[in-house]
């Protein structure tokens, strides 16, 4: 019976991946995620398979440790946090769940949209503290402005069909062009440099590649508006952190809607720092943007949850489980590496 470690094991997912592997596997699950401050014991290093979401930091120091790692099994689409070329050169599987959250994750990147240009957050946090200033809360509407969407997969289509339905001007950059999108959204396909010049709201949704980190920084930042706002719910890497602050701050750019950041486990998750010395200098610096980040009154930060939704998870569970099976009967799908 093949051994398979689920890591980032939440409550509600317990009863599943229980009754799923009950009788057929020999399983554990592990509410912690799999990163650099976790202790591997001998009871779960010879894992076959091992499965984890996207708190998990698996690099290879910690793949070292499974001497017997044949698969693993993400609960994401995005698998930016395995060391691929690892599990390349040693012949490990890496599968993913691709599609669970399209409409998820696009209807949380438009709430995030609508939250920021109408200062929702804002005003509500004011009214807690008895302060009511319309003129600072004063907001923008979104009928009739231009959305630059950075990557028309699934999702970022998803994101143009509720631009289209907020009577929005769409512009669109991505390495294949989808001519349907054209029809039936009106979505007009341009450069990188014209869509950062045109926009007033920028969607990013590209997964993180050796080609895009950093596409967001201080020299794009420059070819944008006074008045742009940024919306991120793809991977936090894909802004840097400090040209992104220094924007915000000084008023280059109007505002930012983020439910990702860069290193942000720090945030998220209290175990990263349980052991600080073994942090970079990297993490540490991009830890305290982070937090710099969270004080700035025109940034909306959230903790990685645009894809949490009932259906979301239920498709991501069904999709790992089904994934799993299939590997254990010699049949390989949805493999990145």
């Amino acid at each position: 019976m093949l051994k398979v470690i689920f890591f980032d094991v939440e409550n509600y997912e317990y009863d599943f991946l229980k009754n799923a592997c009950e009788g057929k596997y020999n399983y554990k699950l592990i509410e912690k995620p799999l990163n650099n401050t976790a202790e591997i014991s001998a009871d779960i290093s010879d894992a076959d398979i091992i499965s984890c979401f996207t708190t998990s930091r698996v690099s290879s120091q910690i793949l070292e440790k499974f001497k017997n790692l044949k698969l693993i099994a993400l609960r994401s689409v995005g698998f930016n946090h395995i060391d691929t070329e690892y599990c390349k050169e040693k012949n490990i599987y890496v599968e993913t769940t691709p599609d669970y959250g399209n409409k998820s994750v696009a209807e949380y990147a438009f709430g995030l949209m609508l939250d920021v240009s109408r200062n929702i957050t804002r005003a509500y946090n004011d009214l807690n503290e008895e302060i009511v200033n319309p003129h600072v809360s004063m907001g923008f509407e979104l009928g009739g402005k231009t959305i630059g969407i950075i990557g028309l997969g699934a999702i970022g289509t998803e994101m143009a069909r509720l631009a289209h339905g907020f009577d929005m001007k769409i512009l669109g950059y991505d390495i294949k062009e989808n001519p349907e999108l054209e029809t039936k959204y009106g979505v007009k396909y341009t450069t990188f440099e014209t869509l950062l010049e045109n926009s007033d709201v920028i969607s990013l949704h590209s997964p993180l590649t050796k080609n895009n980190y950093h596409m967001i920084n201080e020299e794009s930042i420059k070819k944008m508006k006074q008045s742009a706002v940024i919306i991120n719910t793809a991977r936090g890497e894909l802004i840097d952190s400090q040209a992104l602050y220094s924007a915000l701050n000084s008023g280059k750019i109007k505002a930012a809607g983020l439910d990702v950041l860069e290193f942000e486990e720090s945030l998220s998750n209290p175990d990263a720092l349980t052991d600080i010395e073994r942090l970079s200098d990297y993490s540490l610096k991009k830890t305290i943007l982070n937090t710099r980040l969270l004080k700035l009154d025109n940034v909306i930060v959230t903790p990685h949850i645009a894809y949490d939704t009932i259906e979301a998870v239920t498709r991501i569970l069904n999709t790992t489980m089904a994934n799993i099976n299939a590997f254990c009967n010699g049949k390989i799908q949805n493999n990145v590496v």
